[in-house]
């Protein structure tokens, strides 16, 4: 389910690991791409390095390690034809249901297609649908917005038609879409204030990685991408631990190197010095120091402060302050939509996702045959994708070697209900009663750790708390 970066890579990993399996790519829209052809606003762009985004399969080559949408767009569409997988995705066809039946040991998948309802059958549902609700984001109440005069537009649903120059724009909000939009946004001639409750830590990286430049240019090319790949893995990972062990030190750190690119006179910490801990949240990537220098140009400025309502003109504060604006942007986050809303059943009973455990991050407790890909929330979604993507093909491999027809994991003992996503981003909170639970011990603890990931879904044995039955001819 869905052609986009983790649905790609788990077409290559079928044919790849599992070519005595056939699959099919059901994708709901009409382009490849998933995120990457969904969102098209201006300065879109990738928020990891392109090395550890870009699959491990097939190298990225761009000369940016941070990459526009457009490009990773491409890079996806090429991968898929590189390896003839394109000519396995069904476009345009959304999945509605989903029903198990371990007397036929199969999934019967009900889809809208552009020809009408239509049914497949399968006897394992991976899901690539990504975590967010492509139809619609998340726009908070905005008392007064109907008296607004100008336009109010949301980054997930940009206008192709909307030009910016010469324009006051207000961005409400401090995440990862809001630092990325308002330097692009001034680029092209606006007048942009980014406006936020609280602040994000952000932090500046080159768009253009030196370190893989050289390694290009001395090693030959396969062994330089293992090389370049294995550094980003290593630093983001010694990275989020030295920021979980040292926070403080961390924060710090982040502050000084955001006051030396604004300068002396600039209020760090009033506008980039949050009051939660470093990877409580996500952190904010900016290629190049991209939105401390348009706030440096004078083009772009940050207020820090809560909004009381929406005016004819602008945006009124709580301070008393008013925003004038001609355009109003929400980059206010996304709606968390698991498996992009599909209705599950087993056995005719149907499946509460919130009251299952997750199994290694990618399956789910006393659900058969079923896999979520879900990525990091400290590293690049691409490394976990491939590596589940993996797993999934030891497990079908495992149980066409064993003659089982279905794979369910079981609790098997006391587990500590935890959240699925150690996050308090606002849009993982506001979803939280419909998450999946992870537990307090392994294999049901989420691990955001790529090493230990590696050994464990690659290396290390299935697990005993997957339990094959249903034997090919009759049950077992």
């Amino acid at each position: 389910m869905g052609a986009g970066l983790s649905g790609i890579g788990a077409g290559y990993h079928l044919q790849t690991a599992c070519a005595d399996h056939s699959y099919v790519i059901l994708e709901a829209r009409d382009a490849i791409g998933g995120t990457w052809d969904l969102f098209r606003y201006p300065g879109i762009r990738s928020d990891s390095d392109m090395f550890t985004l870009g699959y491990g399969f097939r190298p990225w080559t761009g000369a940016k390690a941070i990459a526009d949408g457009a490009s990773i767009r491409d890079y996806i569409r090429d991968t898929a034809r590189a390896f003839g997988i394109d000519r396995y995705i069904r476009y345009g066809h959304r999945i509605r249901s989903a029903a198990w039946s371990s007397a036929e040991a199969l999934w019967t998948i009900e889809v809208d297609t552009p020809e009408g309802a239509r049914a497949f059958t399968c006897g394992f549902f991976l899901a690539c649908s990504g975590y967010y609700d492509y139809a619609r984001g998340h726009t908070p109440d905005l008392p007064g917005a109907h008296a607004f005069a100008g336009r109010i537009v949301h980054p997930q649903f940009w206008p192709e038609d909307l030009d910016v120059a010469g324009n006051r724009v207000v961005v409400l909000g401090s995440g990862a879409t809001a630092v990325t939009l308002v330097p692009a946004l001034a680029r092209a001639g606006a007048r942009v204030t980014m406006l936020q409750r609280s602040p994000s830590y952000v932090v500046s990286l080159p768009s253009e990685d030196g370190f893989a430049r050289r390694m290009l240019a001395w090693l030959p090319a396969k062994l330089a991408h293992r090389v370049i790949r294995a550094r980003s893995i290593l630093v983001q990972m010694a990275f989020y631990r030295l920021a979980r062990w040292r926070p403080a030190a961390t924060r710090t750190k982040i502050a000084a190197m955001a006051q030396a690119r604004l300068g002396p006179g600039y209020d760090v910490p009033t506008h980039f010095t949050p009051r939660y801990d470093p990877w409580d949240q996500r952190m904010c990537l900016i290629p190049d120091g991209d939105l401390f220098e348009s706030i440096k140009a004078g083009t772009a400025a940050v207020v820090t402060g809560r909004l009381v309502r929406v005016t004819q003109t602008g945006v009124a504060l709580e301070s008393g302050d008013e925003l004038p604006a001609d355009i109003i942007v929400t980059a206010t986050g996304l709606e968390i939509l698991l498996l992009g809303g599909v209705a599950l059943s087993v056995d005719g009973e149907t499946v509460d996702l919130a009251k299952c455990y997750s199994y290694k991050g990618l399956m789910f407790s006393d659900v058969p045959n079923l896999a979520l890909v879900f990525g990091y929330t400290n590293a690049s979604w691409t490394l976990r994708a491939d590596l589940a993507s993996g797993y999934i093909c030891r497990v079908l491999n495992a149980m066409r070697r064993r003659g089982m027809r279905q794979v369910t994991p079981r609790l098997g003992g006391a587990v500590s209900p935890l959240p699925f996503v150690d996050f308090s981003s606002g849009y993982i909170m506001r979803a939280a009663d419909k998450l999946p639970k992870q537990g307090h011990r392994r294999p049901w603890r989420v691990r955001q750790n790529y090493v230990a990931d590696l050994l464990g879904l690659r290396f290390g044995r299935l697990g005993r708390e997957l339990e094959f039955s249903n034997r090919n001819g009759g049950a077992s």
